[in-house]
């Protein structure tokens, strides 16, 4: 049993309204599920992805406006990578992000892969990756992003360690991913990169370190990354191995949009691995997805003291 690749990517925003213009006017994301969190119904939950909210094409954001800073360090999810079609796309990104004064760096060759990295207007580090996929991918018809250059889904995240040892060993030996060859950063001396590929790809960069300062997450960092499962059957399969490995699991949560199982890996960071169902049309038409307060049947009774507690956006 192998892991499939990302589900979604969740950070965090300490300003819902300016994430909602950036990740759907800038990056041509389609707001999918505008909701709360789940375990902080004062906050909003937001999943940006294509036009239908693909497993795998999802970034999601907590809105904690009280939260700190991010430090970005070890033990944090660094950089979340977003997938593009080809190296075109990343030149064509490059002038739109200079138009809109998004904070960039050049194109640049990493660990075998061409990407762009960018920062939105947060802090948060991501990176658009030239990289074909079948993955499935629908076109968001309203997007501001050609269909050509738009953003295709998750292709993976970076993280900090001190040690690359006990997070590659999970990944590979419990999550069955496989190493490819680690390489040096000339930008970076010192830093080892391992390559973790799931059954669909890189899906994690180990980026190693002893001198990396400890991370903190907070505003415009990553809480937590999602791998995929079929379905709940699968997903019980998962969370019997990763108790068979002595790794600490939650119980299967129901999300509603979908399942899911929660662990943290050996330098701390948090995972988490759902299902790729029942998804984001459960409960509103899809011509509509996004446009009102989505709330699981489990809370709809809360709803006028949710809604008055959120904010508009």
């Amino acid at each position: 049993m192998n892991i499939g690749g990302l589900h979604h990517i969740t950070a965090v925003t300490a300003n819902a309204r300016a994430n909602v213009a950036f990740y759907t006017q800038v990056l041509g994301l389609r707001l999918v599920k505008k909701t709360v969190n789940q375990d902080d119904v004062s906050a909003y939950h937001l999943f940006y992805g294509d036009a239908v909210g693909s497993a795998g094409t999802e970034i999601t954001f907590f809105d904690w406006a009280q939260a700190g800073p991010n430090v970005p360090g070890a033990g944090t999810i660094v950089c979340s990578q977003l997938r593009v079609v080809d190296a075109a796309a990343l030149y064509w990104w490059q002038q739109r992000f200079r138009e809109q004064g998004v904070r960039q760096n050049a194109v640049e060759d990493y660990a075998g892969v061409q990407r762009l990295v960018f920062w939105d207007p947060e802090g948060q580090a991501l990176a658009l990756v030239s990289a074909a996929s079948t993955a499935p991918y629908e076109p968001w018809a309203n997007s501001p992003v050609p269909v050509a250059h738009a953003v295709r889904g998750l292709h993976s995240i970076v993280i900090r360690v001190h040690d690359s040892a006990p997070s590659v060993g999970l990944l590979e030996g419990v999550l069955g991913m496989r190493a490819l060859p680690a390489v040096e950063r000339s930008a970076e001396a010192g830093v080892e990169i391992t390559v973790m590929a799931s059954t669909d790809g890189p899906a994690v960069y180990v980026e190693a370190n002893a001198n990396f300062p400890v991370g903190r997450v907070g505003a415009g960092g990553v809480h937590h990354a999602a791998f995929r499962t079929v379905d709940a059957a699968e997903q019980v399969r998962w969370r019997e191995r990763l108790l068979s490995q002595r790794v600490g699991v939650s119980e299967q949560i129901d999300r509603f949009y979908f399942q899911s199982i929660y662990f943290r890996e050996p330098n701390r960071i948090l995972y988490e691995i759902a299902t790729d169902g029942p998804g984001f049309a459960t409960d509103e038409d899809p011509a509509h997805l996004g446009e009102r307060l989505a709330l699981p049947p489990f809370l709809e009774a809360q709803r006028a003291q949710i809604e008055a507690g959120l904010k508009p956006l």
